[in-house]
């Protein structure tokens, strides 16, 4: 079982997809930063269903972190993650460093509005810059035919839907079921910082707000029904909830009974931020 090729240069990446279109084989992209997971091969599969070929990208981008945010801590475990795409034959690995993504003089950002509006921005005010920024650069680099990235980050997956959408990217953005262990807990890199007793309450997570989803469906009120899952939240064991919101699926907007709904949320388990979302189910 052969690794994926490694590139680590924009140029290099390049060579090797241009002499794939000069054979007609199809491209997708998996944008990653690392830490693979079973939700990242999940991801692989899903693009080599689409395409010839699979690029994967492997790179921690520092500008999606404020200052008092992980980045130093984020794990980085390429060999074990290159042993990873191997077993689902990811065809290349990108894994170039900062100063070859953001060259000295790097003076761009792409700002996105619309799904970007509240939620992780009110905590994160910077993020979806910082993503928005570095996806389009992958995508610019790579100019694949799709690119697949997973539901569990929904709101990052609408904000790059609506990057391709406004700049005419010339690809297909694919959302990916979100990938969930044997306890319906999202599969995350950060699962690696909790300890036994917090991944216990963790485990409760996903519990929650499909019980909010489900009550939200069956026509309980939203104001009171999204107050008791930040409080039930609380009472598991998290010591703080930034938000749980439902918010129509499609453009994050508010959310109305008539339309496609998601409860989404962000809490804390000791020094671990923890995200996920579910839909609101239909008649």
């Amino acid at each position: 079982m052969s690794r994926p090729h490694v590139v680590d240069s924009v140029a290099a990446l390049r060579a090797r997809i241009r002499d794939w279109r000069r054979d007609g084989q199809r491209i997708a992209m998996v944008p990653t930063m690392g830490a693979l997971h079973d939700g990242h091969l999940s991801l692989v599969k899903i693009a080599l269903e689409r395409a010839d070929r699979c690029v994967v990208s492997i790179f921690v981008n520092p500008t999606q972190f404020a200052p008092t945010e992980d980045l130093d801590k984020y794990p980085r475990q390429l060999a074990r993650d290159l042993d990873m795409l191997a077993a689902v034959k990811a065809d290349l690995a990108f894994t170039p460093g900062v100063s070859e993504m953001y060259r000295a003089g790097f003076a761009t950002k792409i700002s996105v509005g619309g799904p970007s509006a509240g939620l992780e921005t009110d905590f994160r005010p910077t993020f979806f810059d910082g993503v928005a920024t570095v996806v389009a650069k992958l995508l610019l680099q790579a100019a694949p035919d799709f690119a697949i990235f997973g539901e569990k980050d929904y709101q990052q997956l609408c904000v790059v839907r609506q990057l391709c959408r406004d700049l005419d990217l010339p690809v297909e953005i694919i959302g990916a079921p979100t990938i969930r262990d044997a306890h319906g807990l999202a599969m995350s890199s950060r699962n690696a910082y909790l300890d036994e007793a917090e991944l216990q309450i963790a485990r409760q997570f996903n519990v929650i707000l499909r019980k909010a989803a489900a009550a939200l469906a069956a026509g309980a009120g939203q104001e009171e029904t999204i107050a008791e899952a930040s409080r039930v939240l609380v009472a598991t064991g998290f010591q703080k909830v930034d938000y749980v919101e439902a918010r129509e699926s499609l453009t994050l907007t508010p959310w109305r009974r008539d339309r496609a709904g998601r409860v989404l949320a962000a809490a804390w388990l000791g020094k671990t931020r923890l995200i996920d979302n579910v839909e609101v189910p239909t008649a």
